[in-house]
């Protein structure tokens, strides 16, 4: 007995059946690269680290915390890759979008919903924290939309961002008066990173006609501002030891095991480095970052 419906149907159903899941399956794999969780695990981390120091034990909302600092940050990246599509097509065309793995419509959709989703989260731990996750999604969405080709305005806007992950983590966890050394520490630190990357990527920005600081003001005035950064940010870095916040090991660590990389780093920032090289250096310093977050976590530990 059969159905009715001849062989050859069913087996053109059948296929159309297969590829119809086999799209659906590519575009959550086209979302999930689109949101790029990787970028997002040093705010997460930012976040846990703000929530530890403030010694409170209150990991359930530091974990909401953490939660929605991803949901952001992978809603911020779908936006920003939603704007950037004409040049993503000459830059980076294996992206999703320039790729045509999914459309504009469901990239904007899909940032949307999670920017929604992160601050439904946040609602769950306190009212700072829901500010706070509505400051960094509107902040982010500015950004990619008006800020990033400007002049230090974008660069000051992402460290922002990244310093207000440590107090973020003291807000979830009910004290968030120890995070502000690290906060301080962070945002000149990374201001200093976003200034090197303008650097990196002189050569395409100025083809783009990006008005960064190292389009606009030159390459050298960029280097100098960015040895001023990095040279204020070693200097941060031991005041927490210096005022007794954290013990010796914190010191240590950051002396031995920080402060010989980003020294090697200015060093290596010179006229004759070519934009690969000075992404390179910029890698090496958000590594370093995470020597330095160990010697945190050390250090608030005695």
């Amino acid at each position: 007995m059969g159905d009715g419906t001849p062989p050859g149907m069913k087996s053109f159903v059948g296929r159309q059946s297969i590829l119809k899941e086999g799209n659906v399956i590519d575009q959550i794999k086209a979302l999930y690269k689109l949101s790029r969780p990787l970028t997002s695990f040093s705010g997460a981390l930012a976040v846990l680290l703000g929530g530890y120091v403030a010694r409170t034990g209150e990991w359930l909302h530091v974990g909401l915390a953490v939660l929605s600092t991803l949901l952001v940050s992978a809603a911020a990246n779908a936006w920003n890759d939603y704007l950037d599509i004409e040049i993503d097509r000459i830059n980076q065309p294996q992206r999703p979008l320039p790729a045509g793995l999914i459309s504009r419509k469901t990239a904007r959709l899909f940032s949307f919903s999670l920017a929604l989703i992160a601050l439904v989260v946040a609602s769950f731990i306190n009212l700072p924290a829901f500010l706070i996750v509505l400051f960094s999604n509107v902040l982010l969405y500015v950004y990619s939309w008006k800020l990033k080709s400007t002049v230090l305005m974008g660069n000051a806007a992402v460290a922002l961002v990244s310093a207000v992950s440590v107090i973020f983590g003291g807000v979830a966890a009910g004290n968030v008066r120890p995070t502000f050394w690290l906060a301080a520490i962070a945002g000149v630190g990374i201001l200093g990173r976003e200034v090197l990357k303008t650097l990196a990527d002189y050569e395409g920005d100025l083809r783009q006609r990006c008005r960064t600081i190292a389009t606009v003001w030159g390459r050298r005035p960029a280097r100098i501002v960015f040895y001023v950064l990095v040279g204020a940010t070693l200097v941060f870095m031991m005041f927490p030891y210096l005022f007794n916040v954290y013990g010796p090991v914190y010191a240590y660590i950051v002396a031995f095991g920080v402060y010989p990389v980003v020294l090697y780093v200015v060093l290596r920032v010179t006229r004759e480095r070519t934009g690969p090289q000075l992404e390179r250096l910029s890698q090496l310093m958000k590594v370093d970052f995470l020597v330095w977050f160990l010697a945190v976590f050390l250090g608030a530990a005695n």
